[in-house]
């Protein structure tokens, strides 16, 4: 199957960095600090999720019990930038065309780009809560392991598998308008099934192969490999993620490709 997703998206590559610019300058147009609130937002969340974690619960992180409130806001944080990117996709996916009926109604405009913004906005924020997470290991941890320089590769994975998802819940929120408030209950239900706000290893032997076989379990996994425990990434995951995620993608702008062509009659 030769893959089209790739010149898709580099022969578009202007029109989505300019939306992509807009969708996140956009967000916070007519605030006083405006971007600045894109680093605020994640350092309050690790604040808070760390207080009730660590303090009101008395949470500790597996092996890590000697770093106390540190190491499970670390870990905690790694966790949730991986979900916060995921949900975030997912929970705009199905309102994206539909929010966008002047795009339809333009032939020449490429809808299949919309997709790409959100998930690009997503990464964008997922970025700068990974600047705010380094700051806070190099201030607490006074560095950063070398196997961080993993991550890109770490990443591609999730970035092909939430466009495959992006593009395929676009498509089906032109049709099935329910389809929103599903995706909302699922991303909950995700939150908590996922290794967030615990290890892996935290859960029965019996459940732990489910973890295992989680696409967004594995990516936090991997994750906290490289960033937080110096470790070297999975080879199979590198290669069996990058494939599989590779022909999600594809089957994701063919699925987007074929439904398009009666957005205009839905919508």
């Amino acid at each position: 199957m030769k893959l089209r997703f790739p010149k898709a998206l580099w022969s578009h590559r202007d029109l989505w960095w300019r939306l992509t610019e807009r969708d996140v300058l956009g967000r916070y147009r007519g605030s006083l600090l405006g971007v600045t609130w894109s680093f605020l937002n994640p350092l309050a969340m690790l604040a808070v999720y760390t207080f009730v974690f660590s303090q009101i619960f008395k949470a500790r992180w597996g092996n890590l019990e000697n770093e106390g409130p540190l190491g499970f806001a670390i870990n905690l944080f790694a966790g949730l930038i991986v979900f916060n990117m995921i949900a975030e996709c997912l929970t705009k996916a199905p309102g994206l065309i539909v929010a966008n009926p002047n795009y339809v109604k333009k032939v020449i405009f490429p809808l299949e780009i919309l997709p790409c913004v959100a998930v690009s906005s997503a990464l964008f924020h997922a970025l700068t809560s990974l600047v705010v997470l380094a700051v806070f290991q190099l201030i607490a941890r006074h560095g950063l392991p070398l196997s961080s320089l993993w991550l890109p590769l770490i990443w591609l994975p999730l970035i092909l598998g939430c466009l495959a998802a992006t593009w395929i819940l676009a498509s089906l929120g032109v049709f099935l308008r329910d389809i929103g408030q599903f995706i909302a209950v699922l991303t909950s239900i995700m939150m908590f099934m996922s290794p967030i706000f615990y290890p892996a290893s935290a859960l029965p032997l019996k459940l732990q192969p489910l973890i295992a076989i989680s696409p967004i379990s594995q990516v936090i996994e991997q994750t906290r490999k490289v960033l937080i425990s110096g470790e070297q990434p999975s080879l199979l995951y590198l290669a069996v993620g990058f494939v599989l995620s590779a022909i999600a993608a594809e089957l994701g702008l063919r699925f987007f490709e074929k439904s398009k062509r009666a957005f205009a009659d839905v919508i």
